[in-house]
């Protein structure tokens, strides 16, 4: 039936991908558009078109609308969102850490990857980690001044905003300084974080911002103000991204990390000398979608290798109810996270072998080791591939996803993190400082081979985030997904898409799956939700099931069908979905 499938695309749509480049872009030059030839006759759906926002809390989602309801493009949403975002939810994201943004202009049909990833200090070596010549626990890693990287989200939304904004920059964060003056209600989850067992959450920075007058934590349904929060946006408003790199906020960065325990080296300069990239998106197609992700360091070009393995694996067609198709979507991630664990990093120091781990013929023989997997992988050795030692990166959560569609069919789809749960718990200006340097292998050889996400001056560590935006075979937008999970996030977007490409699903009962991440010999699921069948068949397959160790995760997604969204939030975090399309 897929073969079939993808003998009609092949015969009724010639397609061809241009932009797959990775090739960083800091000036005003244009990705190529995806181009495509359809039919004269054929009549064209409906424009896939906003008002629309789905986000990871509902306040955020309303200062995306209200951006919108203004005349706001999507990338003017998504910088009022981010605001709001990091003062309600500042355990997954904020204006001190980093993002990838995926932007479709409808006018052209460009689709342009924005890199906000943060950076490492000029100081740093691939030792940074290290203490009394072995490397630092996890733990006391991210709780050092050293985790903290050079900010990106803020830089990059400037960039992208300058690009794609219709409305003025300082008229973007008024949501976010009335929330943060007035105060707003806590949610159960922001609760649970604040009181739960995370030392980011028991810093003398954080206790003294959750901690109440009567010497109790905050707890849901509490008003909690950050008048620090408050100035800060208003400060960025009026004096634009400059207030931080090179500026006020930028200056009191720099000396927060440089306090113990264990300070860092990330300077004024460091953060003065950020710079966003624009990047040509990766775009393949798949079933009768094209998927466009970024190019490393994101973990983008994993995700489209393993969708490329799938269409080679008929038991994924078998749907939602079907042991062999779970079983196949396991033995998959396998196969995808060896091979991203071995080559991903910064494509800028270390050249990622993208089109070996693309090309038809690796991925045909990779997909036909699918059937006798049953532990963990070898790295495969596409062409391309440099000698690499094994990764040694642990990626935490502490992650959020938004999707915004303006009213001209302007789409942004964005994953942005401080890394771990409140970052590295240091806050300066109301909002906490990531700890994302942990995302790189703290040790950076092995078998005396190089890591490829070893730790280099002013190199951005690898990343799984995963912004994805769909478009039919014409290049129209027709959808976008992402989520937060650490190195799960690639099991969770893969099985989303499955869900609704493969299994006929909707978003929302895709979203809603349960969750099956295999990377090596870390097998953790939805246990409880999975049926016993399909768990007696992961087992026998080599994947017993345990409970899921990583962050757990928070898709956003739609697909335009029908003239309409098809949008899903996920059950298991507090995002809603909101469109006025009329």
């Amino acid at each position: 039936m897929r073969s079939f499938r993808r003998q009609i695309a092949a015969l009724l749509v010639p397609v061809v991908l241009v932009g797959c480049q990775t090739t960083a872009q800091m000036d005003g030059a244009a990705t190529p558009r995806i181009v495509a030839g359809a039919p004269a006759s054929s009549p064209a759906p409906p424009q896939a078109r906003g008002p629309f926002v789905t986000a990871a809390n509902p306040l955020a989602v309303e200062a995306g609308m209200t951006v919108l309801r203004r005349g706001g493009s999507a990338v003017d949403a998504a910088v009022a969102i981010q605001a709001v975002l990091g003062l309600v939810e500042p355990q997954s994201s904020g204006l001190g850490g980093g993002a990838f943004l995926m932007s479709y202009d409808a006018e052209t049909g460009t689709v342009t990857a924005y890199d906000g990833r943060e950076t490492a200090p000029a100081s740093a070596t691939p030792e940074l980690f290290y203490e009394d010549g072995k490397p630092l626990s996890f733990v006391d890693a991210v709780m050092s001044g050293r985790s903290t990287g050079a900010p990106g989200a803020v830089a990059m939304l400037a960039m992208a905003q300058k690009d794609h904004g219709k409305l003025a920059w300082g008229d973007l964060f008024g949501d976010a300084e009335r929330l943060a003056r007035d105060g707003f209600t806590v949610s159960p989850r922001l609760a649970g974080m604040i009181n739960g067992r995370s030392p980011q959450a028991r810093t003398r920075w954080a206790t003294a911002y959750f901690t109440k007058p009567d010497g109790t934590r905050y707890q849901a349904g509490d008003t909690l103000k950050n008048p620090a929060y408050a100035d800060t946006v208003a400060r960025l408003a009026q004096q634009g991204p400059g207030v931080i790199y090179g500026g006020a906020i930028g200056s009191e960065i720099a000396a927060t990390v440089r306090q113990g325990p264990r300070p860092g080296a990330l300077t004024e300069a460091d953060i003065a000398g950020y710079r966003p990239l624009r990047r040509d998106a990766l775009c393949r197609p798949y079933q009768a979608y094209v998927i466009c992700v970024p190019p490393p360091p994101s973990s983008g070009v994993a995700l489209l290798q393993f969708l490329a393995m799938a269409e080679a694996t008929p038991d994924l067609d078998k749907g939602a109810a079907s042991p062999q198709a779970w079983v196949a979507f396991g033995r998959l991630q396998r196969l995808m996270y060896a091979d991203r664990d071995r080559y991903v990093g910064d494509n800028d120091f270390v050249g990622v072998p993208i089109a070996g781990l693309l090309d038809p013929d690796y991925v045909a023989a990779r997909a036909a080791l699918a059937p006798q997997v049953d532990g963990p992988v070898e790295a495969g050795a596409p062409t391309g591939s440099p000698p690499r030692g094994a990764d040694q990166t642990a990626e935490p959560g502490g992650t959020s996803h938004m999707v915004v569609v303006d009213a001209w069919g302007n789409a942004v789809s964005m994953t942005t993190t401080v890394e771990s749960i409140f970052g590295n718990g240091r806050m300066v200006g109301g909002f906490f400082l990531n700890n994302q340097l942990t995302d790189f292998s703290f040790t950076p050889r092995e078998d005396n081979h190089p890591a490829a996400n070893a730790v280099a001056a002013g190199k951005r560590p690898r990343s799984s985030m995963t912004p994805v935006l769909i478009l039919d075979k014409q290049g129209r937008l027709v959808g976008a997904i992402g989520s937060p999970g650490g190195s799960s996030i690639l099991a969770y977007v893969a099985k989303a898409l499955v869900g609704t490409m493969d299994w006929g699903l909707s978003m929302q009962d895709a979203i809603a799956l349960p969750n099956l991440v295999v990377r090596g010999d870390m097998v953790g699921a939805d246990t409880d939700m999975i049926a016993p069948e399909i768990r007696d068949a992961l087992g026998a397959a080599g994947m017993a099931l345990r409970p899921n160790a990583t962050e757990t995760s928070g898709l956003h997604g739609a697909i335009w069908r029908d003239g309409r969204w098809d949008a899903g939030a996920d059950p298991r975090r507090e995002g809603v979905a909101v469109s006025e399309v009329r």
